[in-house]
């Protein structure tokens, strides 16, 4: 029996082959950087973090508008479908409350847990359905990079941001009291060691290195600071300690969700869903190319709560 990979999101704008004339139409920088890859169709180095940077500039520009972005050197460069992907799942979990109509508009308020310096996942929510975000971090930098994208595309009231002052904290005493929001969404460390996320980057290129031997691989990959890709404990650690920080908040959220990039730690989170005495939990797969990752959900409120939730945010509108 064959098993059905899962693949982009129907919504999804990056379906198929990306067409590079319009991108570098959107964006002429990016014609220095094509090339022809061994299968004779257009492409970039995805191994040169340069190239990538200026793709992601032209692909933000010429799919959703977003005329300025840029991050500083050393910090994740992230693989746009698959991000948008993610927002696109949150939306549809969004939808099973409300008949598979999907809230739009400014009502729906996101919680981005490591917003990061790419700024990413608010500005994909909000082009695509309107919604506001604020970001969170614990990396100065990366919110003043985060910060100068939201200024020069004139989103300051779409998208705010704000510090994690305690940098061994997660959610607590970063949600101010009177605060609602509809989803949190959170990209965690998928490592837990520098160590180990170099070897994980090094089996990543060694398909690029096959194809070219010539190429010089990157030791990690799209760059990333320590904070983007590993803490102590790793993937488990983290999320398990997200959802222990959520009960304090449960009240304030209606969804709560994170990325979890291996299969082996969905036990462990279960259990740590079970001890937070969740109303509602899901796992979404998701998939591009061989990448695989699932996206975890829970969620204090029952569906009737639910649905009490997005009458009153229609009601407010």
């Amino acid at each position: 029996m064959t098993e059905n990979k899962p693949t982009l999101h129907p919504r999804n704008r990056h379906q198929g082959r990306y067409d590079f004339p319009a991108l570098i139409k959107a964006h002429p920088e990016l014609g220095r950087f094509t090339l022809t890859n061994p299968h004779g169709k257009p492409s970039i180095d995805f191994a040169n973090p340069e190239a990538v940077r200026v793709f992601n500039r032209a692909l933000l520009k010429a799919q959703y508008g977003i005329a300025h972005w840029d991050i500083p050197p050393d910090y994740l460069c992230p693989p746009i479908p698959g991000r948008a992907d993610y927002i696109h799942v949150l939306a549809d979990l969004l939808g099973e409350d409300t008949g598979g109509q999907i809230p739009r508009g400014a009502q729906v308020r996101v919680l981005d847990i490591g917003v990061g310096a790419n700024c990413i996942y608010p500005l994909l929510g909000h082009s695509d359905y309107r919604w506001r975000f604020v970001g969170s971090d614990i990396d100065a930098v990366a919110l003043a990079s985060a910060k100068a994208i939201v200024q020069a595309n004139g989103l300051g009231k779409a998208i705010g941001l704000r510090q994690q002052a305690n940098p061994t904290a997660i959610l607590s005493g970063l949600l101010q009291a009177d605060e609602r929001f509809d989803l949190t969404l959170c990209n965690p460390p998928f490592h837990s060691s520098r160590e180990e996320a170099t070897r994980g980057s090094s089996r990543k290129w060694k398909s690029l290195g096959k194809q070219d031997p010539k190429r010089r691989l990157p030791v990690l990959n799209f760059g990333g600071q320590n904070n983007e890709l590993w803490c102590t404990g790793g993937e488990i650690r983290f999320v398990s300690q997200l959802i222990a920080e959520s009960v304090a908040c449960a009240g304030q959220v209606l969804w709560f969700t994170s990325l979890v990039s291996k299969a082996s730690n969905l036990p462990g989170i279960e259990a740590a869903l079970d001890k937070a005495g969740v109303a509602a939990r899901q796992v979404v797969e998701m998939g591009q190319g061989q990448k695989r990752s699932r996206m975890v959900a829970w969620s204090f409120h029952d569906q009737a709560a639910r649905r009490a939730w997005h009458a009153r945010g229609k009601s407010q509108a």
